[in-house]
């Protein structure tokens, strides 16, 4: 459990301290999921809600992983691979679904620390594998749909404007880019929010410890 607190430590860095990912700071987040993964494969380590969150948010650095051998594939053969499967766009949607998945676990793992700190007994019926499950479950499918709808909106705009104009798509192209621009947004808002909510969170049961 101590290796996967550090594994919490690395990934509230990543995404909810540093204001952008970088080389290092990604390069040492697949590590540290690599590792988690493992970790949790051992019988030593009990089947709960937390573990199933961090499980959860270790395993989307798939989304990472898969962006980043794309990238080399890409440089490495240049023109020679088609841009069809994986476009720049597209890595970068996946990047940002992998963002948005691990600040809402983190978040989710936040809260729960809050619950067991404060209210270990009232909560308890809440801090269960099947609630912990479904939650991780629901954030999957939620931003999943974002990544489809930001790769929807950015695929008409690289397509001819003028003739999506003329077409019976105009309603949909005009329909995906302002629920697009307005998801961006929400986003954004919701991660500043996600930060300070954390932050308050973790300065309350630090305090909480303190004093006891």
């Amino acid at each position: 459990m101590k290796d996967l607190r550090r594994y919490l430590v690395l990934k509230y860095i990543q995404y909810l301290v540093l204001s952008s990912s970088n080389a290092v700071s990604t390069f040492l987040g697949l590590l540290g999921s690599l590792y988690a993964i493992i970790i949790l494969q051992s019988a030593k380590v009990s089947s709960k809600s937390t573990t199933v969150l961090i499980s959860s948010l270790a395993k989307a650095d798939v989304l990472v992983a898969v962006s980043v051998v794309s990238e080399v594939v890409l440089w490495t053969f240049g023109a020679g691979v088609s841009s069809t499967a994986f476009t720049p766009v597209l890595l970068q949607n996946l990047l940002t679904a992998n963002s948005h998945i691990s600040c809402l676990l983190l978040s989710c793992v936040a809260f729960e620390a809050y619950l067991i700190t404060f209210f270990p007994t009232e909560s308890r019926h809440l801090r269960t594998v099947k609630n912990a499950r479904l939650t991780s479950g629901i954030i999957w499918m939620l931003v999943m749909v974002e990544c489809a709808l930001f790769q929807t909106d950015d695929f008409l705009k690289a397509s001819s404007t003028s003739a999506l104009t003329r077409s019976p798509c105009v309603l949909w192209f005009h329909f995906s880019s302002t629920a697009a621009a307005l998801l961006r947004s929400l986003s954004y808002f919701l991660g500043i929010l996600l930060r300070i909510v954390n932050v308050y969170i973790y300065y309350k049961i630090f305090f909480s410890m303190s004093t006891r």
